[in-house]
């Protein structure tokens, strides 16, 4: 049974030990997140590659550096790399590093590329997913081999790193459809990470408040209309989204004090119709038992797939529905009138 549930089981809360400073700063008690942090401390000093899924703007070059700034390599350089901003034309280069004049365009001088510059530290991949297939094969080489292989030159130059990818895709799915390599795909995947939606976090005034404090010495205060009209936008955009909210807000709030008014426009407009609505008392965390906050939590974090928590958690379906129809939780996939799941 998970650490972060045996308390809710009754078996005693089982004490973990403390997070490293870098982790503990990404996360103010969102149960889901806290127990992928506490994984994450115990793989931190490990050689394997780690796979980070989550949406756009979740939070995953964050999760990345705090990883290896928790790490032994702290000292050592962190790469990140936006395998989807970088130029077809200019991304095996710009990885692979060349020799002076090895192709078309290049420069006298050649140039170190960035999987070099992170030898002995972290090379983090973010959107992987976006990589040229033809790359992909280079690319594994590096992980198999331990060695890069400049654009012009003869021999390959050793190189020793942490490989940490991030995508938004669901990789077994661009596997199936021919568009990643399969292989490369089990390299990168030594342990994988999912990091929640915004929309899913049970911390989100810690999030807001820690963003508002961020940058500078001023305070700033949001009235209650705010707060409400914050908590009721969807955030498709996630924390990125969330900080550029607040850094408008700041900027355009009179005295340290942001109204309703102060926020975007259209700032916690209804969700739109294909959004499954919840009961209120689903979707107000402030108006949830602990307990139920962190049912919540993994329910959300599975798409609502009863089997999958039931066997997370140690218990069987129905004792786990039981438990839904104690704290008032009803799955957006279940109709009035359906039975209850088997």
């Amino acid at each position: 049974m998970p650490p972060a549930l045996r308390w809710q089981a009754g078996a005693g809360e089982e004490r973990l030990a403390p997070l490293p400073e870098p982790l503990a700063a990404l996360c103010g008690g969102d149960a889901a997140l806290q127990q992928q942090l506490h994984r994450a401390a115990r793989l931190a000093d490990s050689p394997i590659n780690l796979l980070i899924n989550g949406e756009t703007g979740s939070g995953k070059e964050y999760f990345a550096k705090a990883l290896h700034q928790a790490s032994s390599r702290r000292g050592q350089p962190f790469v990140a790399v936006n395998c989807a901003a970088i130029p077809e034309t200019l991304i095996e280069s710009e990885l692979f590093g060349h020799l002076p004049n090895s192709f078309s365009g290049a420069g006298p001088r050649g140039k170190r590329g960035l999987i070099q510059e992170a030898d002995g530290g972290t090379l983090f991949l973010d959107e992987i997913g976006d990589m040229p297939r033809e790359l992909q094969s280079r690319l594994l080489r590096v992980l198999a081999e331990g060695e890069v292989l400049p654009i012009g030159a003869a021999r390959p130059v050793p190189v020793r790193l942490r490989v940490i990818s991030a995508t938004h895709h669901r990789l077994e799915d661009l596997v199936a459809q021919g568009r990643f390599r399969e292989d490369l795909f089990y390299r990168l995947n030594g342990a994988r990470f999912a990091l929640p939606p915004l929309r899913d976090r049970m911390d989100f005034d810690w999030l807001v408040q820690k963003m508002l404090d961020d940058g500078g010495t001023r305070s700033f205060t949001l009235s209650p209309q705010a707060r409400e009209r914050l908590c009721r936008h969807r955030w498709p955009g996630n924390l990125r989204e969330l900080r550029n909210v607040l850094e408008y807000a700041r900027a355009v709030c009179s005295a340290g004090y942001i109204d309703a008014h102060d926020l975007p426009d259209g700032m916690g407009a209804p969700a739109a119709p294909s959004m499954p609505a919840l009961p209120a008392a689903q979707d107000d965390a402030c108006q949830m038992s602990p307990e139920a906050m962190l049912l919540m939590q993994y329910l959300r974090a599975s798409g609502w797939n009863l089997s999958a928590v039931a066997r997370q958690i140690g218990v069987s379906r129905m004792t786990l529905y039981r438990r839904m129809e104690r704290y008032g939780i009803q799955s957006p996939n279940r109709r009035d009138g359906d039975p209850p799941p088997q």
